[in-house]
Formats: C-alpha cells, sequence, structure tokens
C-alpha cells in the first residue's frame, strides 16, 4: 500500500520522513541476520540469539530493543518474543514468510548512490549481472515471484483471451504470469524468454507446479536475441521500465512482428500522469530506476500508446491493475 502525498505543516512532520531511514534500516538488518527466526515461542535472550548468529551481544540486544521499540518484538524480564505478526511474515520457520526483502537489502546499496546520480545524470552501478552471481539472482526472481504470486491469476483474469493459445513471457522471471495463463486452459501453451542465467530458476518454479509440459523456455538478451514467430500474445510486465524509450519502441516493434494476426501485445508496469507525480509507487519507481539502471524510467501512457501505434498496434486499451495499469494493444 502506498502511502498518500502528505500536507506538511509542521517540522516535526518534516523531521519523521527523514529519519524514517532508521525503521528500515533496523527491519532490514534484522531481516537478513534472521533474528525472527532465532526467537522460540517461549522466549529467548539476546544472547542466544547473538551466540546463535556469532553476532557481538550487546549490538545484537541492541538492535532486539530497538525492534520492540519498533513493534516487532515484544520484551518480558530478559527475553524476546516475537509478535503474531513477525513471527508469520518473518521468521523462517513460517508458511507466510516474506522472502522477497533480500531484493531490498540489495537495493539498499544503490539508493545511497542517489546524490551523485542527480548531479551527473547517470547510474553509479557498474553492469553487474556478471559479478552479482547466482545468489543475487535467486533473491531477485524470488522477491518478484513474491510480490506477483498474489495478484497473477486476477490479472490474466482482466485480459480478454478469447483465441489467444499460445504466449510469449518476455522477461518472464519465474514465469508467475505464464503459469497462471497456462491454468486457464490445458491447451494454452507458454514461453519464457529471459537471460541464460535466469532461466535455470524459472525451470525450478515451473517445475514445483507441475507445468513443465506446457512450457517451452529461450535464454537470451531481449534487445539482441530473436524468440521466434507465432505467438497469440507478448506479454511484458515489469520490463519497459528497464529500459530508454528508443529500446522499448524497438521491443514493441519486435513483439509486433512476432505475433500472429489478432494477437495481443500486453505491456503492464507503473503508467504514469502525464505530469509524472502520480501515482506515489511510479515515481519513486523513476528514482530507482535511475539508481539501478543505465536507462530505465516509468512511463506515461501516451508515451507507451505512442509505441504501439508507431509499430501499427490498434484497439488499443487500458486497464488497471493493482498498483499498476495494463496497456493492450492487438494486431490486425
Amino acid at each position: 500500500m502506498n502511502p498518500a502525498k502528505q500536507n506538511f505543516t509542521t517540522p516535526i512532520q518534516l523531521r519523521d520522513t527523514i529519519y524514517a531511514f532508521q525503521s528500515s534500516r533496523i527491519v532490514l538488518t534484522a531481516y537478513e541476520l534472521d533474528i525472527f527466526t532465532h526467537i522460540e515461542e517461549e522466549g529467548t535472550t539476546s544472547l542466544a540469539v547473538a551466540k546463535a548468529l556469532k553476532t557481538n551481544p550487546r549490538a545484537t540486544d541492541r538492535l532486539m530493543s530497538a525492534l520492540c521499540a519498533i513493534g516487532l518484538l515484544q520484551k518480558k524480564e530478559i527475553l524476546f518474543f516475537t509478535t503474531t505478526f513477525s513471527q508469520y511474515y518473518l521468521s523462517k520457520k513460517s508458511s507466510g514468510y516474506m522472502k522477497g526483502f533480500r531484493h531490498t537489502i540489495n537495493m539498499w546499496d544503490t539508493w545511497t548512490s542517489l546524490t551523485d546520480v542527480i548531479k551527473t545524470g547517470k547510474s553509479q552501478q557498474r553492469n553487474l549481472r556478471a559479478e552479482r552471481g547466482e545468489k543475487w539472482a535467486e533473491s531477485f526472481i524470488g522477491a518478484m515471484h513474491e510480490r506477483a504470486s498474489r495478484q497473477a491469476g486476477e490479472i490474466i483474469d482482466k485480459i480478454h483471451l478469447t483465441g489467444i493459445h499460445s504466449m510469449l513471457d518476455i522477461g518472464g522471471g519465474s514465469g508467475v504470469y505464464a503459469m497462471q495463463f497456462v491454468e486457464k486452459n490445458p491447451l494454452n501453451k507458454a514461453t519464457v524468454f529471459d537471460l541464460p542465467e535466469i532461466i535455470p530458476i524459472t525451470k525450478k518454479y515451473i517445475d514445483n507446479e507441475g507445468l513443465s509440459q506446457q512450457f517451452d523456455f529461450i535464454a537470451g538478451d531481449y534487445n539482441k536475441d530473436d524468440w521466434g514467430m507465432g505467438y497469440d500474445m507478448t506479454f511484458l510486465s515489469a520490463i519497459v521500465h528497464i529500459n530508454s524509450f528508443d529500446e522499448n519502441q524497438k521491443l514493441v516493434q519486435k513483439c509486433y512482428d512476432s505475433l500472429n494476426k489478432n494477437g495481443l501485445i500486453v505491456i503492464q508496469d507503473h503508467v504514469m500522469s502525464e505530469m509524472r507525480t502520480e501515482p506515489y509507487a511510479g515515481a519513486l519507481f523513476a528514482l530507482n530506476m535511475l539508481v539501478g539502471t543505465e536507462n530505465g524510467d516509468t512511463y506515461t501512457e501516451s508515451e507507451i500508446r505512442a509505441w504501439l501505434i508507431h509499430s501499427s498496434f490498434s484497439e488499443i486499451i487500458r486497464v488497471e491493475t493493482f498498483n499498476n495499469a495494463m496497456i493492450i494493444g492487438r494486431k490486425r
């Protein structure tokens, strides 16, 4: 849920906003260290947690006390306890564990460069794809899967799928949307196109759901490599914000060329107001792309429509989704 735009009237409101990073860092550090998993139902001392995690006892105690102040732990005498909320969402012992925050920890470093990026207009991040390795990729795909899996079925239901039997999921990650597509009709077939280091992760998610027979996989770079022809739908979720305007124009044309007649292109992303001040999440995400990518940005509806019109898509509509929107066009 995104907070509403604040009406600042007092210095205290401003101070609370500026210091909000402290609470965020406390929770992320506790998450990274796995504090919540190491607290037993009958309570655990900070010393016992420090021994288990091999951390400094005094520092661990102060961190856990701060978590009490925030409201994610409770303390009775020398024992610390999780709350019902933190036990469910932040302990690995729980089925509700939110593993996606691992990627948020990775984002912390990129956001510290924001001042320099605003000065230069260029991301301070080198191309870290080769250096980040498997662990980074797993945490990134895990975060994307967790966010999308709660809503993927409802989002696919918002697309008019009559006559649509094959889907190309570009940059499909875990394949969460493609899995929902093939589950709607056992005759459907989906192809996931993603980077060579991502496709093995994709296969694990799809194997876990027992859907491998309905899937094909293509490894490559969507800006450079071919993905074939004959699809009824090309699906791009959380993709266009990675690219420049011109890169997206070329990508949309590539989608058009690969579609069958009457095929659909579906772009799901932050769709900005023409003033670029709303939605809240999209305005912040534009900065996330500024610090973390070479050319990424968030785009307005008119910009997205311009790509589709340039590539001869017609019947272009906007469909609202949860925090984002879909722009859908048809090849006639």
